[in-house]
């Protein structure tokens, strides 16, 4: 990858070991020939560095940036104002980008929560990170709770093999990490599929449908963070932008893992559809086998509202009036006509 451009000024010496004071800067550190060098700096201070070694690169990790921080970091690095825009606002669908000699990567991350399968709520959260690289410098923005770089840091930091392949390392061990993440979370959304099948297909089980859509809800949410980081991991992986050879064989090997979770995704997706097709069926069923119990009940309700229908309409001449075991007898009557339909509608399956 070409390098940062020499019309930057190297900040003095002084600043060299002045602390990132912005909350927004996690992180800023400098790796010279795999390892990092000791002491504090500003992001200013450490590309200084690296251009008076003429050798190295900078990491710097922003969390949720404010404009007035990305603009200073952008002015120091000569960031793109458009891709400095997208790193403030987020919220951008995975992208890989070049401007002039920085390569711009997005990735949305995703995780999954702790929920009651049987409650609707939020099941899959997703944040993003972009990072910018180029030969001398690895700008890392993330935007979310659960999205965070220092385990990815560490990690590296404690591999200096890897680190020595510069800064292009820094930038496949993070999209490494975002793959990683979604095979996780992809094994657990397999989990919650499993368990809302066995339920539903559980004789005699009656499950509220709404869970289902939310689960649905929340696959469509994964496959909209995850499926579009194909095209990108494929020009990472293709040498049409200089990455090291090593690393672009590393970048295949984290795409055949991003294919895998993209086939689980899509199959979540047509297992939930069946399942909601079953669960409306299931509901249907339910709702015919309710009305044919209230209908059973209305007909037996029926006969004696009849009979005391007929003998309250107060006629004067009425042949049954003056009968003395006229009343025992329309009881009983009542009775056996009642017990004969809950017979019927008992062999019938309808009670």
């Amino acid at each position: 990858m070409p390098s940062v451009p020499s019309f930057r000024k190297p900040a003095s010496s002084q600043s060299l070991t002045k602390a990132p004071v912005d909350s927004a800067i996690v992180d800023c550190a400098v790796y010279v020939d795999g390892k990092r060098l000791p002491g504090e700096f500003t992001h200013s201070a450490a590309l200084a560095e690296v251009q008076s070694r003429g050798e190295g690169f900078v990491w710097v990790g922003l969390r949720e940036p404010s404009e007035k921080v990305m603009e200073e970091v952008a002015g120091t690095f000569g960031l793109h104002p458009l891709a400095v825009e997208d790193a403030v606002r987020a919220q951008q669908r995975p992208k890989l980008e070049q401007y002039d000699d920085v390569l711009v990567t997005v990735m949305r991350t995703v995780t999954h929560l702790e929920h009651d399968m049987h409650k609707v709520s939020e099941i899959v959260q997703t944040g993003e990170i972009m990072v910018f690289t180029a030969d001398q410098f690895v700008v890392s923005v993330r935007h979310g709770e659960h999205s965070g770089l220092s385990g990815v840091r560490r990690q590296l930091e404690g591999n200096p093999d890897q680190l020595r392949l510069g800064s292009a390392a820094v930038l496949h061990a993070i999209v490494d990490y975002v793959v990683d993440c979604y095979v996780e979370t992809a094994g657990a959304l397999e989990a919650d599929v499993d368990a809302m099948e066995e339920e539903v297909f559980t004789p005699g089980t009656r499950l509220a449908i709404e869970p289902i859509y939310q689960l649905k809800r929340e696959v469509v949410e994964m496959r909209r963070a995850v499926i579009p980081l194909a095209v990108p991991l494929q020009g990472l992986a293709s040498s049409n932008l200089g990455l090291p050879k090593e690393v672009r064989r590393y970048m295949r090997d984290v795409a055949d893992h991003h294919t895998a979770v993209v086939e689980q995704v899509n199959e979540f997706n047509e297992s939930l559809s069946a399942l909601i097709a079953v669960a409306l069926a299931q509901v249907g069923v339910q709702q015919n086998t309710d009305m044919r119990k209230i209908s059973a009940w209305a007909a037996v309700a029926a006969v004696p509202t009849m009979i005391a229908g007929i003998y309250g309409m107060n006629f004067t001449h009425m042949p049954e009036l003056r009968f003395v075991w006229g009343y025992p007898v329309v009881i009983v009557v009542m009775l056996v006509i009642c017990a004969g339909l809950l017979v019927v509608f008992h062999r019938s399956d309808w009670l």
